[in-house]
C-alpha cells in the first residue's frame, strides 16, 4: 500500500542545547524534540519515570467524596461490590480493586456481565441480584459514566453507586454518589489519558491516604507498587497514549512483570511460551489477547479469576483455557476476515466501509474491523446480526474521528458510544442499510483522497553508519512505546540495496550499503517486496538491540522502502 511520508522539522540550535545538557546522541536529541519535550527537565523526567512524579490522586473530581463513602461502608460493615468490564482494562480494574479490598480484610463481591447477553455498562437485572445479595454500595471501574438510567435504578433500590471511568463524558451525567472521571469538564486533574484501571489505581491511592490517616492499617500497609502489573496491562491493552502517568505506570509495571510475583501474569507468560523481550508489545500481543479472549468468547470471570488466584494450579488450568479460547478467537477472526474480503473482493469504491452478517461472532468483529481498516486504509463498521437486532464495532483512521462519524448517523441507532479510534453500536435491522447509506455519504463528504493515504512520520534521517549500539540504547531508553509515543522511526536515503531474501515464507531480510557502510536488516511481513536490488533506494526503519547468543548488536527493522529521495 502507497504510504506518505512525513519527516519531523529540525531545528539544529535546540537540538545541539539539548544533547549537550543531557548528554545525548543529537540524534536522540530530536527524538525528544519530536515528542515535545524541549524542555531538559521534562525531558530527563521522560527518561527516567518515577513514582514520585504521580499527581495527586485527590485532584480527581469527586474522589474526596468516594473515599468518605468508601470508609464508612467499611466500618459500617456494608456489602460493597466491583463492577467492571468484560475488555481487559475492565477486568484488570477490577481485579484491582478487588485485591487492595481484600488486603484490607473486605471481601467484596465483583460483577463482570457477558458481552453477548447483557452488552457493555450497567444494567438493571444485574443491580437486582446484587442487592439480594446485600450490596448497598457499587463501585464501577471502566464503566457507568454512560449509564444514567441504570445508576438512578440502583439508587432507587438501596444502592449508592460509586463511578470511575474514564469513557467520554455525556452532557447528563448520572446521579451517582460520585463520578470520578478524568474526562469531566469540571475535573482539574490535567492529564485526560488514563485508562480506566489508571483510574482505579488513583482511586486506591486514595484510600490508602485516608486510610493511613485513619490509622486503619495495624500491620504493613499495601505495597501499591505490587499492583502496577495489573495497571500496565490494562493500560496498554486499552491503548491508551503512553505519556504522563500512564508512561509511569507502564514502566514500573513492567518491573513487577519482569520478576512476577502473581501466579496468573507468570502462569499466561508460561502458557504463551514467550521468551521474548518484556516490554509493551508483550502486554500487547501476547498477554492482552489471551486475556480478551474469555470476555469475547465466554465469560470476562475467567480471566479475573486468573488475575486474582493466588494459587499456582489454578492459575495454570486458568491459562490455559485461556490459551484454548485464544485459539478459537484466532479461527474464528480468520474466517470473519476471509468472509468480509470476499464482501469486498470487487474492490472499495468509497470512503468508508459498513459490512454485516448474521454468521459473524459479535465479539470477535472489532479485531477484524481494525484488520480491514489495515488493508483499506479507510474507517469500516462491522455489524453482527442476531433477530432484529445489531451489534456493531467501528474503527477510525488517523484523519477521522469514528465517534464524531457515528453521531452524525446517530438516528439511525439505538446506541453507540467509544472514542476517536474506536466505538459500538448498536442498530435494529430495519434501520441498518439507512445507517450504511447515510455513515458512507458522510464520509464520502467529509474525507479526501488524501486523507485515505496512511502516514509514515519519520523522526530524523541518518546514515547507515550512525545505527550503533548507543544510539540503540538511548532510542530503546525511550520506551515503553506504545500510542502517542511511537518506536522511533529513521531512514536513510540513497541507500543500495544489495539483495532481499525471504525468511520463513513472510519476512524479508535486507543487504544494504550506504555511506560505505554494509548491513543487514529485516522487514517483517515484507516479503511481498521480494526480489529488491539497486540504488537509490529510501529505507525506513527503526533500530533495535539484537542478541544472540548473549552477544548484543545494533538492528535494524525495515518498515518501509520507497525508489528515490523521499524527504
Amino acid at each position: 500500500m502507497k504510504k506518505r511520508w512525513k519527516l519531523n522539522p529540525v531545528d539544529k540550535g535546540l537540538k545541539d542545547t539539548l544533547a549537550s545538557k543531557l548528554e545525548v546522541l543529537p540524534i536522540t536529541a530530536q527524538l525528544l524534540i519530536n515528542r515535545g519535550l524541549v524542555d531538559c527537565d521534562k525531558a530527563f523526567s521522560f527518561l527516567s519515570p518515577d513514582l514520585k512524579d504521580l499527581r495527586d490522586p485527590f485532584l480527581l473530581k469527586d474522589m474526596d467524596r468516594a473515599v468518605e463513602r468508601v470508609l464508612r461502608a467499611v466500618k459500617s460493615g456494608e456489602r460493597i461490590a466491583v463492577y467492571g468490564d468484560y475488555d481487559v482494562d475492565g477486568t484488570s480494574s477490577a481485579a484491582l480493586l478487588y485485591l487492595f479490598f481484600r488486603e484490607m480484610g473486605v471481601q467484596a463481591e465483583c460483577y463482570i456481565p457477558e458481552r453477548e447477553k447483557e452488552g457493555y455498562g450497567l444494567n438493571a437485572e444485574a443491580m437486582k441480584r446484587l442487592k439480594a445479595k446485600g450490596v448497598s454500595l457499587l463501585i464501577t471501574v471502566d464503566c457507568g459514566t454512560s449509564n444514567r438510567d441504570e445508576v438512578s435504578f440502583a439508587s432507587s433500590i438501596g444502592i449508592d453507586v460509586i463511578v470511575t471511568d474514564h469513557h467520554e463524558v455525556p452532557s447528563e451525567i448520572p446521579p451517582a454518589y460520585a463520578l470520578i472521571n478524568p474526562k469531566r469538564k469540571d475535573c482539574p486533574f490535567p492529564f485526560k489519558g488514563l485508562a480506566g484501571v489508571g483510574v482505579a489505581f488513583n482511586f486506591v491511592m486514595a484510600l490508602r491516604s485516608r486510610l493511613r490517616t485513619e490509622a486503619f492499617f495495624r500491620d504493613a500497609e499495601p505495597n501499591l507498587k505490587r499492583y502496577l502489573d495489573l495497571v500496565a496491562v490494562g493500560t496498554v491493552a486499552d491503548m491508551a497514549p503512553l505519556l504522563d502517568e500512564n508512561r509511569i505506570f507502564v514502566s514500573w509495571g513492567l518491573k513487577e512483570i519482569a520478576n512476577p510475583t502473581r501466579p496468573g501474569l507468570k502462569a499466561l507468560r508460561e502458557t504463551a511460551s514467550y521468551r521474548g523481550a518484556l516490554d509493551s508489545d508483550t502486554i500487547a500481543f501476547t498477554l492482552a489477547p489471551r486475556l480478551n479472549a474469555a470476555g469475547r468468547l465466554g465469560t470476562a470471570m475467567t480471566s479475573f479469576r486468573l488475575l486474582t488466584t493466588e494459587d499456582s494450579a489454578e492459575a495454570a488450568s486458568l491459562a490455559a483455557l485461556l490459551q484454548r479460547e485464544n485459539l478459537s478467537r484466532q479461527r474464528l477472526e480468520e474466517e470473519i476476515l476471509n468472509d468480509a474480503l470476499g464482501m469486498l473482493k470487487v474492490g472499495v469504491a468509497d470512503r468508508g466501509i459498513v459490512l454485516f452478517s448474521e454468521d459473524w461472532h459479535p465479539g470477535v468483529i472489532g479485531i477484524v474491523a481494525s484488520r480491514i481498516v489495515e488493508r483499506f486504509a479507510r474507517p469500516a463498521v462491522m455489524v453482527a446480526l442476531s433477530g432484529g437486532i445489531g451489534k456493531g464495532s467501528a474503527r477510525g483512521i488517523k484523519s477521522f474521528d469514528i465517534l464524531e462519524g457515528l453521531k452524525a448517523c446517530s438516528a439511525h441507532l439505538e446506541r453507540f458510544g467509544g472514542h476517536k479510534a474506536a466505538a459500538g453500536l448498536t442498530v435494529r435491522r430495519d434501520r441498518l442499510d439507512a445507517f450504511r447509506q447515510e455513515f458512507i455519504r458522510h464520509l464520502n463528504s467529509t474525507l479526501t483522497d488524501e486523507d485515505l493515504v496512511p502516514e509514515i512520520v519519520l523522526d530524523a534521517a541518518v546514515s547507515l553508519g550512525e545505527v550503533d549500539m548507543r544510539l540503540v540504547e538511548e532510542a530503546g531508553a525511550l520506551a515503553p512505546f506504545g500510542v502517542s509515543n511511537k518506536e522511533p522511526l529513521l531512514c536513510i536515503n540513497g541507500a543500495r540495496i544489495v539483495q532481499t531474501e525471504v525468511v520463513k515464507g513472510k519476512h524479508l531480510r535486507f543487504s544494504l550499503q550506504h555511506d560505505g557502510c554494509r548491513r543487514t536488516a529485516i522487514g517483517f511481513n515484507l516479503a511481498e517486496m521480494h526480489p529488491m536490488e539497486g540504488n537509490g533506494f529510501s529505507i525506513a526503519f527503526s533500530p533495535y538491540a539484537d542478541e544472540w547468543q548473549g552477544v548484543r548488536n545494533p538492528g535494524i527493522r525495515i518498515r518501509d522502502v520507497k525508489a528515490g529521495p523521499q524527504v
